[in-house]
């Protein structure tokens, strides 16, 4: 197993920690602690440090009116029940053994089987159904590169499998690359074996060339 060497930063970590990150990127976060004993032990320290600080907090005093309201409720009819949960796709064996849980939930399909759209002949991409910021799996062939970029938000991409250099390092399986406004790079795929990796950004992304400017609002990115 490889050794992971970039991972999110303290901020993301701790914000993780105490549940105030959007769906997009906490399913970013949690993958990576799927693949990486080192943050999962950060983020437990964050959230016994949290705990800790709750339980020395004195409470506070409830008003009048707010007993009042939370009493009426006890008269309200109870909550219709959840509808029941979709049956989940049956993985294949490369699946479960590169996208982990919670990931692998947000997929309708294996990995072969997703709705995959096309970047041009070595880029794939498919959306997840994620809200806040947007999260894509990316799919690119071996010695391939993604069209130059900067960015006007942030942008976090975590390797599931193969791997990618840009100018800023070298990424592998459990990775996590940090791109912001000040980074124009263009990522390009190990040889080797397909780069799958999971992008999550909070605002699109600024193409240099020409064609993908043109075609980006039919990528979505």
């Amino acid at each position: 197993m490889n050794r992971i060497l970039h991972h999110p930063g303290d901020d993301l970590l701790v914000a993780y920690a105490a549940g105030s990150l959007d769906e997009g990127l906490s399913l970013m976060v949690a993958t990576h602690l799927a693949l990486c004993p080192e943050c999962r032990s950060r983020v437990a320290a964050a959230e016994a440090m949290g705990g800790a600080l709750v339980a020395d907090m004195a409470p506070a005093p409830m008003a009048d009116d707010a007993l009042d309201a939370l009493l009426a409720r006890l008269d309200e009819p109870e909550p219709a029940p959840p509808p029941p949960a979709r049956p989940r796709p049956a993985y294949d064996a490369r699946t479960r053994a590169v996208v982990p849980e919670p990931l692998r939930s947000y997929l309708s399909a294996s990995l072969d089987t997703l709705p995959w759209r096309s970047m041009g002949p070595f880029v794939r991409s498919v959306e997840l159904p994620v809200s806040g910021a947007k999260a894509r799996l990316f799919r690119i062939k071996p010695g391939a590169a993604m069209p130059q970029h900067s960015h006007n938000g942030m942008e976090y991409t975590l390797v599931l499998a193969g791997g990618f250099s840009d100018e800023v390092g070298s990424f592998a399986r459990g990775d996590v690359a940090c791109a912001d406004q000040t980074l124009l790079h263009q990522p390009v795929a190990d040889p080797g074996e397909p780069c799958l990796c999971l992008a999550v950004t909070d605002a699109p992304l600024r193409f240099t060339g020409v064609v993908p400017r043109l075609m980006q609002p039919f990528f979505g990115i």
